[in-house]
């Protein structure tokens, strides 16, 4: 059997966990802001095809 670790020190394997997750939470933080930007981009897009279809009917003979 292991002893207790001291108060100061903790479990190795707790850090690489907390480490991992926050690692984690970054990346997500960053694919969520990439996912908003892209659909941002998207939109914008759509609403210029938008107004050039109606320019074009508006303005066909």
């Amino acid at each position: 059997m292991s002893s207790p670790s001291p108060a100061g020190e903790s479990d190795p394997l707790d850090v690489l966990q907390r480490e991992y997750d926050d690692r984690r939470r970054a990346e997500e933080k960053r694919g969520e802001r990439y996912m908003w930007w892209y659909l941002a981009y998207f939109l914008f897009g759509i609403h210029i095809v938008a107004f050039v279809m109606i320019y074009a009917i508006k303005h066909a003979n």
